[in-house]
């Protein structure tokens, strides 16, 4: 049985203070490890708080907006907190997008700061000469090289700060931070979250389902820049007053290997592709060599196969779930009582969900229908998008674009996005359930489905498939794979076209953009596939 929710917090309420409040007795306890060094959790709230004072120093007021670039190191979280601390708007945004991309959310954003890993200070140079606004003050995290005088270097910044004697006076419903959405589906919002909502997705999803622990060691290979990574990396363990592995460098198999085994991490944090990467590949470390007690996995639906046989090699389940960066967090989940592969789970406590059919009312169990949820995370509002906003947040629901089916036991199935659904002979397709089926075949590492109109204009499905390594495109293996998806689903789901790929476009967060997959089909001259 679920616990009851703790109360609201406070109408004035710091998360940043909340936390550091949280954390005061274990001052001498390791709060971050990354490749570099360490920060306790007296050296965090110290920084934080001296931070904060840097902040106000190089002319940044109270809900003015500051553009946070940076990589995963011990710097990011004393940057984004000592904003918050200092009642300032961290705008946090992913570190592997173009200059033309960081050109809009200076301009979109109005950023009147920025702070910047120093690797990442040549794209920002490059984005801020293709805005129409650029930050007033860039401090820089970590620089590859002296800086100019116009530059600051933020650590040095950070250390001659006074730490602040009081944190801003901020209302729980305040403005706290903004997140881009990760764009699986065209251009990223600016997507505005409340000091408040930080609280509820600990009190909810991790205090309910995870259920972290002060002695655990936890690992995420989605960024802090992400609605995800940021719960995984920083919420939910600070809360805990657990400690966290941060890692910089993209999360290949081999690197997240090295941490789990070298660090004995306890919950590690993925995302579906990278749990199938990981199990194919060849230094795959045994059970014996990982301190492993629960996986996570968000951002798209994790297949049942690949849940179940991480399952059998590491001793521990995958808590599959579903969230947003308009909700925050996951707000729909597996639980470690009652994992059930193949599902997304149920209701997270203090969440509803709602799924609606094409006339906006409620289906029934078994059809598909969009997803809805109403619970206490939700953004306030996509930046300067009153459409988007009025679409997506409706009164106290906000509408997913995810389709869902739910079971007559209560555990909802992933259907696709709104978007991604097919209509084949008058009937929906949905392209996770081909991708799902298709992962299964011994050959395939990853699949991604779309619809393609065939020479009579009628849309059948084509499949972009990725091959495990030491596997080729040998003569046969195309029927073979239409084969193998018949035998397992419906006959009129199997994909009539499929094509061999090296690698599917994605987000950060390893969603697939099926979306650039069809931009690339509408420029084909035929139907076919090739």
């Amino acid at each position: 049985m679920d616990a009851p929710l703790p109360p609201a917090p406070p109408a004035e309420f710091n998360f940043a203070a909340h936390l550091l409040d949280r954390n005061a007795r274990r001052e001498t306890k390791t709060a971050y490890v990354d490749d570099v060094g360490s920060l306790t959790y007296g050296h965090l709230a110290l920084r934080v708080q001296r931070c904060a004072t840097a902040l106000s120093d190089l002319g940044l007021r109270r809900e003015e907006r500051v553009l946070l670039l940076a990589h995963d190191t011990t710097d990011w979280p004393v940057a984004f907190l000592g904003a918050l601390y200092a009642g300032i708007v961290p705008v946090a945004v992913n570190t592997l997008l173009t200059p033309d991309e960081y050109a809009f959310m200076l301009a979109h954003s109005r950023a009147q700061a920025a702070i910047v890993s120093g690797a990442l200070l040549p794209a920002l140079t490059q984005a801020i000469e293709r805005s129409t606004h650029a930050p007033e003050t860039i401090a820089v995290i970590r620089p590859t090289q002296s800086l100019p005088q116009h530059l600051v270097d933020f650590a040095g910044a950070v250390a001659n700060a006074a730490p602040a004697a009081m944190h801003a006076v901020t209302d729980a419903d305040d403005v706290a931070f903004w997140l881009y959405s990760s764009g699986s589906t065209g251009k990223p919002k600016g997507t505005v979250h409340s000091h408040a909502n930080l609280y509820w997705t600990n009190a909810t999803y991790a205090d309910q389902v995870l259920r972290l622990r002060e002695d655990d060691i936890v690992f995420s290979a989605a960024k802090l820049f992400f609605a995800y990574g940021l719960g995984n990396a920083l919420t939910f363990p600070l809360s805990a007053g657990a400690t966290v592995v941060l890692m910089p460098v993209r999360p290949t198999p081999s690197a997240v290997f090295k941490r789990l085994i070298e660090k004995r991490v306890t919950v590690f944090y993925g995302v579906p592709t990278l749990y199938a990467a990981m199990l194919a590949a060849p230094d795959l470390p045994p059970k014996s060599a990982v301190a492993l007690r629960c996986g996570v996995s968000a951002g798209e639906a994790l297949p049942k196969e690949i849940g179940e046989r991480f399952a059998a090699h590491f001793g521990c389940d995958i808590l599959d779930g579903i969230g947003s960066t308009e909700m925050l967090h996951i707000f729909l989940s597996n639980r470690m009582e009652d994992v059930r592969y193949g599902t997304t789970g149920v209701p997270v406590p203090g969440y509803e969900i709602e799924l609606r059919g094409e006339d906006g009312r409620p289906v029934a169990d078994g059809e598909v229908g969009d997803l809805y949820v109403k619970g206490p995370t939700s953004a306030i509002m996509y930046w300067n998008s009153r459409v988007k906003s009025r679409d997506t947040f409706q009164g106290q629901w906000t509408k997913s674009g995810d389709k869902y089916v739910r079971r007559a036991d209560g555990f909802y199935v992933y259907s696709g996005r709104g978007d991604d659904m097919l209509k084949v002979s008058g009937l929906y397709v949905s392209p996770f359930e081909v991708e799902a089926a298709l992962i299964q075949h011994p050959a395939v590492l990853e699949a991604a489905v779309i619809g393609r109109p065939d020479a009579d204009g009628l849309t059948k499905t084509k499949a972009f498939v990725v091959l495990k390594p030491g596997h080729a495109t040998e003569p046969g293996l195309e029927d073979a794979l239409k084969a193998f998806v018949k035998d397992k689903l419906a006959p009129y789901k199997y994909p009539r076209y499929i094509e061999f790929i090296d690698e599917l476009p994605k987000t950060a967060t390893g969603k697939i953009q099926r979306f650039r997959l069809r931009e690339r089909e509408s420029r084909r001259p035929d139907p076919g596939a090739r």
